[in-house]
């Protein structure tokens, strides 16, 4: 297994594809909302059923916005407090 600053200078780190939820909430919600749009797709006309589809993937596409802004936002926080327990020369 390369390391971390190896696999990030190849362009080989992509953790938020390897991640899956261990809430165990996750796979009965996943679940639910699988069988909540194939009952949509039923009750829907192709077209309508379509329109809903797109509408859900300009939704994805914020929410992995903002799943990257919060990862971001997340690892500069971590940075940020190793700088200072590394700087704080009067505690060591």
């Amino acid at each position: 297994m390369p390391n971390i600053l190896e696999s990030l200078y190849h362009g080989s780190l992509f953790p938020g594809e390897d991640m899956i939820s261990k809430d165990p909430h996750y796979r009965p919600l996943n679940k639910q909302i699988t069988e909540s749009l194939e009952a949509w797709r039923q009750k829907l006309s192709s077209g309508e059923f379509e329109e809903l589809e797109s509408l859900l993937e300009l939704y994805s596409q914020v929410q992995g916005m903002d799943m990257t802004a919060a990862f971001v936002s997340g690892f500069k926080a971590g940075t940020m407090m190793m700088i200072e327990v590394l700087a704080d020369e009067h505690h060591v």
